[in-house]
C-alpha cells in the first residue's frame, strides 16, 4: 500500500503542469530523513524550461531548507522529550562549531541527521536557518549548472540503456 502511494505521489509530481511546485514538495521531502534526491526534479524543470534556473534553484532551497528546519524543530523537540541523551562526538563537534555546522546540511548521508542534531543541542535557530539555506542554495546551484554542462545526447544515451 505504502508502494503504490508513493508510486502515485511521484507520478503526480513528474505531470508537466506541476512544475515549481514539484520542485519544492521533492525538495522538501528529501530534506526530511526519507531517501529521495530533489537534484533529478530541478535538473528536469530547468532542461525542459531554461528560463526557469533561477527559480526552480530558488524554490528547491526554499523547500529543501524548510525540510531541514522540520529536521531541527524534531531535533528540538526529541531534547525536550528525552532528557538522557548518549553523548557522541557528534555532539561534541556540534557543540563546539555551532550553527556554522548546518553549512554541511547539504552533504547526502549526513546533512539531514545534522540538521536535527542540531535541533536537539537548541543550536540557535536563525543563525542555524541562514547557514542550512547557504550551503543548500550553493548545492542547487551547483548540481544544476554541473548537469546543464553535460551534453543531451548522453543523457538521451542514457535513458535508451535505462528505458
Amino acid at each position: 500500500m505504502i508502494e503504490s502511494a508513493v508510486l502515485w505521489l511521484l507520478k503526480l509530481l513528474a505531470a508537466p503542469t506541476v512544475g515549481l511546485t514539484s520542485v519544492f514538495l521533492i525538495s522538501f521531502v528529501s530534506a526530511t530523513l526519507v531517501p529521495l534526491g530533489s537534484e533529478p526534479a530541478v535538473f528536469a524543470v530547468v532542461k525542459a524550461n531554461g528560463a526557469l534556473f533561477w527559480p526552480a534553484i530558488l524554490v528547491a532551497t526554499l523547500g529543501n531548507t524548510l525540510g531541514g528546519v522540520l529536521d531541527y524543530w524534531l531535533g528540538y523537540r526529541a531534547k525536550v522529550a528525552f532528557a538522557k541523551e548518549r553523548q557522541t562526538r557528534w555532539f561534541g563537534w556540534l557543540a563546539r562549531y555551532g550553527a556554522k555546522t548546518m553549512l554541511l546540511s547539504w552533504v547526502p548521508g549526513i546533512g539531514d541527521p545534522l540538521c536535527t542534531l542540531g535541533g536537539w543541542l537548541h543550536l540557535p535557530f536563525w543563525p542555524s536557518l541562514g547557514y542550512m539555506a547557504a550551503g543548500k542554495f550553493m548545492r542547487y546551484l551547483t548540481m544544476t549548472a554541473l548537469l546543464l554542462y553535460v551534453p543531451d545526447g548522453f543523457w538521451k544515451q542514457l535513458g535508451r540503456w535505462l528505458g
